[in-house]
């Protein structure tokens, strides 16, 4: 099979950006990365370690490579519990792969140039300022247990411009 049978080229169809989104848990706190005050994306906002694909990447290989460069830290136990789509354009969204993780012990972590990585007691969260889908999505995280199946979440704009999360039954 041929890449003209991928069915992608000349296609002016809806695309998705993919990124990944990782949680990792320790006991009764959870690592989120604090957004350095110049990022361009949720600066001062709280939210999982992750970022953009690059090519080659699977999913899980680039969970693991944004794991390491953000916040110094490696585990093989990461899996896949919810699946999220976001409208940011007309043309074109993101699909971000949310994956998480349970730790025996508190790794230490590192800062990176995309901001701090904060181990955080999971009652603080709410009280946090989230990425504000995080707000709905990560109590769905929160409750995820292995044998569960992945969540489907679709995130968009309203008329206010505020960010939304539809679940999907």
């Amino acid at each position: 099979m041929g890449r003209e049978e991928q069915g992608v080229r000349g296609q002016a169809r809806y695309a998705l950006i993919p990124r990944t989104l990782v949680f990792l848990f320790c006991r009764d706190q959870v690592l989120l990365l604090q957004g350095a005050p110049g990022k361009r994306i949720w600066p001062g906002r709280y939210n999982g370690v992750g970022g953009h694909l690059e090519r080659g990447e699977s999913l899980l290989e680039a969970a693991r490579r944004e794991l390491r460069e953000e916040a110094g830290l490696e585990t093989e136990d990461l899996h896949l519990c919810g699946l999220i789509t976001v409208d940011a354009e007309p043309e074109r969204g993101v699909l971000v792969a949310v994956f998480r993780a349970e730790l025996p012990s508190r790794p230490r972590a590192h800062s990176s140039p995309e901001g701090t990585a904060e181990w955080v007691a999971i009652r603080e969260v709410p009280s946090l300022p989230l990425v504000p889908d995080l707000y709905e999505v990560l109590p769905r995280v929160f409750s995820w247990k292995p044998d569960a199946p992945v969540f489907h979440a679709h995130s968009y704009y309203d008329e206010h411009e505020t960010l939304r999360v539809r679940f999907s039954p």
